[in-house]
Order: structure tokens, then C-alpha cells, then sequence
């Protein structure tokens, strides 16, 4: 009995295989014609660059912010590396539902702080009552004096922070997704 090798004819499958692509031909052009000539041509559609943030509620449109990232620094990175090296301390933007959340609590925690501020009670504990009366846990809120005349608060309900100061002018208060390389709502004092 004779056995056929089926090595041999394998080896040669490949070759004629990739020959009958190369004479089918893979494009799309035609003999006196252009590529795609007999379909309509596709609209390229923009896609952002960026996350598309709709109006919140309670805020009018024309007061969402921009969906383009905005550029804070030079178009030339800086030869000292320092944005790069302190990138760790900048926080993340909020977007989507998570901004309407984050509007919604700085919001909140501003009209629970005015009523200290107009009486000049700027105390830590009188501002970490007010917030804590707001339904945060007295883990999630720190509050230190900010100058001599002045408070500093912080609400750690990650990923959802608030910060922000209050003084005799006024009470301001922003919200952020935290930092980058970090858990938390505390600003980094280390990157890596």
C-alpha cells in the first residue's frame, strides 16, 4: 500500500489561494470608471472631540458649557515638564448626568452656606453643620478656616466632590470628578 503525503499539496494551496485574490481583484474601480462612481458619495459626519454636554435642569442652554476641551496652556508643551509633572493635581471635569448632579450640589450647598455667611459665621463647625444637615456624613465633610476672615469646605462623596469658600463677600462653590492616579476628592500632594 502506498501512501500519499498531503504535506506536499498543502504547501501548495497557499500560493494559488492568494493568487485568486490578487487576479479578483479587492478595489472598487472599474474599467472607465471611478472608484464608487455608480453609488452616492458617504457625508462625512463630525464626531466631537470631546463629551457633549446638554443643558442641565434649571439651566438655560446658552449657559452649558462648550463641548470642546478647553485649552488652559500654551499649543507648545513647556520644556520643563511642569504641566506634564503636575498633571496629577488638576481634577477631572464632571460631564453628562454627573455634571447635573455636581450643579445640583454646589447649588445645594450654597444656599445652605449663605445664611452663615450673611450672620458672618465663619466658623468650621458652623460650616460642617450646615453641609452635614445637607445629608453628607461628617466623614465625607472637611472644613478648615481660610484666612481671617474666611472658611474652606470639602465633600468627599466620590466620585462627586464639591469644594469651595466662603468669606463676608461671598460663597462659592464648585464641583469636580476627582483626580487623576487618586481616589477621593482631596487634592494629590505626590503624583507618580
Amino acid at each position: 500500500m502506498r501512501m500519499i503525503s498531503l504535506a506536499g499539496r498543502r504547501a501548495g494551496v497557499l500560493p494559488v489561494a492568494v493568487l485568486a485574490v490578487l487576479v479578483a481583484g479587492c478595489g472598487t474601480e472599474r474599467a472607465g470608471g471611478s472608484a464608487g462612481a455608480d453609488r452616492p458619495s458617504r457625508t462625512p459626519v463630525a464626531t466631537p472631540s470631546g463629551p457633549v454636554d446638554l443643558p442641565c435642569p434649571g439651566e438655560s442652554p446658552t449657559s452649558a458649557p462648550p463641548t470642546t476641551p478647553a485649552t488652559t496652556g500654551p499649543a507648545v508643551p513647556p520644556t520643563d515638564h511642569y504641566a506634564e509633572n503636575h498633571g496629577f493635581m488638576v481634577p477631572f471635569p464632571l460631564h453628562g448626568r454627573q455634571r447635573c448632579e455636581g450643579l445640583s450640589a454646589v447649588g445645594r450647598v450654597e444656599k445652605a452656606l449663605e445664611p452663615l455667611r450673611k450672620r458672618g459665621d465663619f466658623a468650621p463647625e458652623s460650616t460642617s453643620g450646615a453641609l452635614t444637615r445637607l445629608g453628607y456624613s461628617a466623614g465625607q465633610v472637611r472644613s478648615y478656616q481660610n484666612g481671617s476672615t474666611g472658611v474652606g469646605f470639602l465633600i468627599d462623596a466620590f466620585p462627586l466632590c464639591v469644594e469651595g469658600t466662603m468669606n463676608r463677600d461671598s460663597t462659592k462653590a464648585d464641583a469636580f470628578g476627582g483626580y487623576p492616579d487618586h481616589t477621593g476628592c482631596d487634592r494629590p500632594s505626590g503624583g507618580h
